[in-house]
């Protein structure tokens, strides 16, 4: 059982487990940029033992004020292929009518980018009357399950993720007619990032796992093999007991801890339409148990790649 760091939350504010291991609901907080410092310190407290919070009832959010929100957990950052939503200078709309909208698939946000974001805000717009949930699942939990030989072993793999993988094997896009449109679009640009199957997070301390479907292979396996150890290593990530679901309505924000979770987001509603739009904050280089960061590979610029030397790839 993932054992939570000790944080004050302070007793006014209303947070609601939904799950044993991961996910809370806080209740009596009306979103907004202009949040008091106590007030938003306890959503932070609250986050990093959750992992994933949720807000009924925030239909006030407009995409100026999600924007503004989200800067309170740091610099955000626009999706680094995706063009923004029209208006805004962060935000990522996605649309189940447009190829793009249906992430069906276990993964982390933007792994692909070697210091991918931190904390993802997601604001419902449009939900169907029924279906279009999403599951998270704790990776620091699923980690901690690990049989010992598992965890020593996963210590010191490293994997490469990139943003150019197989899309119709994962299910990530619906038969549609700008599918092929949207994926020239994700892979303008090719991202090949190195990250260790195991960081550090670097605020609770926890190990986690990072994988999901951005990963195109584990470095020095056969494709065969490491096809076989993901699917070990993944499977323990989804477990149930290790996931929460929720069920959106319109105007829910929900906040996750990018760093220390997987996403899924079903795609059960049919041509029923469904809109949400994220806002991703800046995130910080992964490190692996024995102090190495992740390595990009590509994009090559000025005729090098971005992965720094050996000698400086320990952290400080």
């Amino acid at each position: 059982m993932t054992q939570h760091p000790q944080q004050s939350i302070p007793i006014d504010l209303d947070v609601r487990p939904v799950s044993g291991r991961i996910g809370a609901e806080v209740r009596g907080v009306r979103l907004d940029g202009d949040l008091p410092a106590a007030t938003f310190e306890a959503i932070r407290a609250a986050l990093l033992r959750h992992k994933v919070l949720f807000f009924r009832e925030q239909g006030h959010l407009d995409d100026a004020m999600q924007e503004a929100f989200g800067s309170l957990f740091g610099p955000p950052v626009p999706h680094p292929t995706v063009p923004v939503r029209a208006g805004t200078q962060y935000l990522l709309e996605l649309d189940s009518q447009h190829g793009g909208g249906r992430a069906n698939s276990w993964h982390t946000d933007v792994t692909f980018d070697l210091a991918y974001p931190q904390v993802s805000v997601l604001r419902a717009v449009a939900v169907p009357a029924y279906g279009g949930d999403t599951v998270w699942a704790n990776t620091a939990a699923a980690y901690e399950e690990l049989p010992q030989p598992l965890r020593k072993l996963a210590d010191k793999l490293w994997a490469l993720h990139t943003n150019d993988y197989d899309y119709a094997g994962s299910r990530v896009l619906p038969h549609a007619p700008d599918a092929q449109h949207y994926r020239d679009v994700f892979t303008r640009t090719v991202y090949e990032t190195e990250h260790p199957v195991v960081r550090v997070h670097p605020e609770t301390g926890e190990r986690t796992l990072v994988l999901g479907h951005f990963v195109k292979r584990l470095l020095g396996y056969s494709a065969t093999d490491s096809a076989h150890l993901i699917s070990v290593l993944q499977s323990h990530v989804h477990r149930l007991e290790n996931t929460v679901r929720w069920r959106w309505q319109t105007g829910d924000v929900a906040i996750w801890d990018n760093r220390a979770t997987q996403h899924y987001a079903i795609n059960d509603y049919g041509d029923t339409r469904r809109i949400v739009r994220r806002v991703t904050i800046a995130g910080d280089v992964p490190v692996s148990v024995d102090g190495e960061r992740s390595r990009a590979i590509k994009p090559v610029r000025d005729g090098s790649s971005h992965a720094p030397p050996a000698e400086t790839r320990k952290a400080a």
